[in-house]
């Protein structure tokens, strides 16, 4: 196990630590969706294939999922400290190996160095703000994380086409090079070390867990391409994703001793259940964010840079409530403040499902203003409620494994849209197109170019009819979501409530856990 990284009360430079592993974890999150804007660019450059270019986003997301589990073993062999330095340095000098490439090989491979690399910087960010901050203070801290983290997917796109359009595609990856010095200079002046206890690596676990891991996310990454089932690739990625987590579930609930997988951590009935919520939260999060640009981009022709202009307010919102709320979350029961935000989360959803291909940008800023209060006010609570009565000692776990659910959810959740989208699309394009007959004398009513009796008009009407029926695929997802953030509200009343009495209780329980810690360490 890892000892906390010092008693929060006798913490030194509380701010210039929050700043350094803050930087490295925006690092981190930028590059989550920042190289998706420049994928056109980079398929060229690189003299790639549309499907070969998505190993770019692909090797980076199962690397990070992989090696994401590990982080809290490495932490007790090494110390939380060695840890951080060592993801920032090799996810640095992969940020300049991205920009560097010139084959598609070369940066996959730089990709995946990212990926491994980088997947500690978010739970270690967490762990860390955790521990150096008292009880009081962990709403503050955890808004301050959230904001970081969800600077990617809201600010990513708009980074990411500026640079591309403005300079080039290698410039996505070289922007991490002076973020990673500071936050590497920070992180080794001020940030102290923890105290390692080394222990087994269950390697049967942890091989397992990978597997399973790795899979799943080949499985939902690739299945829209290859139409799912029907094709043998996704077929055995699934089978081996479901036979490998068996194993490793059977193995964690038998092994003698240390197993890769505390199970410590299904006792705190606030974990569990924050775990569920943050999947959740990565669905409707991630989901409504891989739509917005396409629908933007290819059915009403925005350009790439005002897209992310107008998908910005979103980020806006989510700060402003992450400000307020970090404030309320010792003063107000954390359900309700949860649920306000779900009810948010859903009403701006609502919004979406009246979107149309001819009205301005007003709808998109304003729901997705609300959209953005909405999460800010659920995933700052959701983070203190998951681990107020978490053991400290059990963090170095905790952590990776909060973000390792968060990210399934939003591969899920992108998987699950994208795959509506393309059946719902389809058939509203059928349910459109099959009034178009000689029967239908509205179309008398049509314009010249859109009479359906010659080839060029039939086209551009085909094209217009296509347009149409992907709105409705869009809307219908839209609703989706809305409906499933409905849904989970009910399960707020699982969480154990917070009250300013109890949270003086857990003060000093943790202050007496990280006193004795501090007795212990040599």
């Amino acid at each position: 196990m890892t000892a906390p990284v010092a008693s929060h009360a006798n913490v030194r430079h509380r701010g210039m630590i929050t700043i350094s592993i803050m930087l490295a974890t925006i690092m981190q999150a930028l590059d989550t969706t920042i190289a998706n804007v420049a994928l056109p660019h980079m398929e060229g450059s690189l003299q790639a294939s549309q499907d070969q270019i998505m190993w770019v986003l692909t090797s980076y997301i199962v690397a990070s999922a992989i090696a994401l589990p590990l982080t809290g073993w490495l932490c007790g062999q090494w110390g939380r400290r060695r840890v951080f330095l060592a993801s920032v340095i090799g996810f640095t000098i992969a940020s300049a190996l991205c920009g560097m490439a010139e084959s598609l090989p070369q940066i996959v491979a730089a990709r995946l160095l990212q990926g491994i690399f980088g997947s500690a910087l978010v739970p270690l960010s967490q762990a860390v703000l955790l521990d150096i901050n008292p009880i009081e203070k962990i709403g503050q801290a955890m808004a301050i994380w959230g904001a970081g983290i969800m600077v990617g997917p809201i600010l990513g796109p708009l980074l990411g086409g500026w640079l591309t359009e403005n300079y080039n595609w290698r410039w996505v990856f070289y922007i991490n090079l002076p973020v990673g010095l500071m936050a590497l200079w920070g992180i080794a002046t001020f940030l102290p070390e923890s105290r390692p206890e080394r222990e087994r690596l269950d390697r049967f676990g942890f091989i397992t867990l990978s597997i399973a891991i790795g899979m799943l996310q080949l499985f939902l990454d690739r299945g829209e391409q290859h139409d799912w089932f029907q094709s043998w690739e996704i077929r055995l990625e699934a089978v081996a994703a479901v036979v490998s987590f068996a194993f490793f579930v059977v193995h964690t609930w038998t092994v003698q001793g240390e197993s890769f997988f505390d199970r410590d951590l299904l006792k705190d009935r606030n974990f569990v259940t924050g775990l569920l919520f943050a999947f959740i939260v990565g669905m409707i999060l991630y989901g409504t964010m891989a739509l917005l640009p396409t629908l933007l981009q290819n059915l009403m022709d925005y350009p790439v840079v005002y897209t992310g202009e107008v998908t910005a307010p979103r980020g806006i919102g989510t700060m402003l409530a992450m400000i307020v709320v970090g404030r309320l979350v010792h003063r107000v029961d954390v359900r309700a403040i949860m649920a306000c935000g779900f009810v948010l989360t859903a009403f701006a959803l609502y919004q979406m499902t009246h979107l149309t291909l001819q009205m301005d940008a007003n709808l998109i800023i304003v729901s997705g203003f609300i959209q953005g209060l909405g999460i800010g006010l659920t995933f700052v609570p959701l983070s203190a409620a998951t681990f107020a009565t978490l053991a400290p000692k059990l963090r170095h776990q905790g952590t990776p494994i909060y973000s390792l659910l968060r990210n399934i959810g939003s591969s899920v959740g992108i998987s699950i849209v994208q795959a509506r989208l393309t059946e719902s699309a389809s058939a509203a394009h059928a349910q459109i197109a099959a009034t178009v007959a000689p029967g239908n004398h509205a179309l008398s009513a049509l314009p010249q170019l859109l009479d359906p009796s010659n080839a060029v008009g039939l086209a551009v009407l085909n094209a217009e009819v296509t347009r149409q029926g992907a709105l409705l695929g869009y809307i219908g997802d839209f609703g989706f979501m809305m409906w499933i953030t409905l849904a989970v509200v009910p399960l707020l009343l699982v969480i154990r409530g917070s009250h300013p009495a109890p949270a003086a209780t857990a003060a000093a329980a943790v202050d007496a856990d990280e006193a004795a810690a501090a007795v212990e360490a040599p």
